[in-house]
């Protein structure tokens, strides 16, 4: 069994570049904070609640291909999301990249 990434490992400048090219936004709040993995808790929660519990999968590879399908209905592309400013996430996350790859072009300059 592999073991957790230690808190350093997450700040690294290896694991941060390797984070940078395809994008991803780095969040770590402070150690004990609630409020650093509430939206994966709150995704989690949900998609175990709706649906996991109240459906029988015959074999694993049912389960996920069901559960795969489940979570792209819900995350419905175009549908407009109150927490991403009322954009469809496909443009959200178009213009977040727009928006991180500008603030990276301005730190690279200076």
């Amino acid at each position: 069994m592999r073991r957790p990434l230690e808190p350093g490992e997450y700040t690294s400048e290896v694991y941060n570049n390797l984070c940078d090219r395809p994008g991803v936004v780095q969040s770590m709040g402070r150690v004990g904070s609630a409020l650093d993995n509430a939206a994966a808790e709150s995704f989690n929660s949900l998609i175990k609640v709706e649906y996991i519990h109240r459906n029988q999968f015959a074999t694993r590879t049912e389960a996920r291909l069901k559960i795969a399908t489940w979570i792209t209905d819900f995350h419905n592309p175009r549908r407009r999301h109150s927490g991403a400013a009322g954009l469809p996430p496909i443009e959200f996350e178009r213009t977040s990249s727009e928006a991180r790859a500008e603030h990276h072009q301005k730190d690279q300059a200076a």
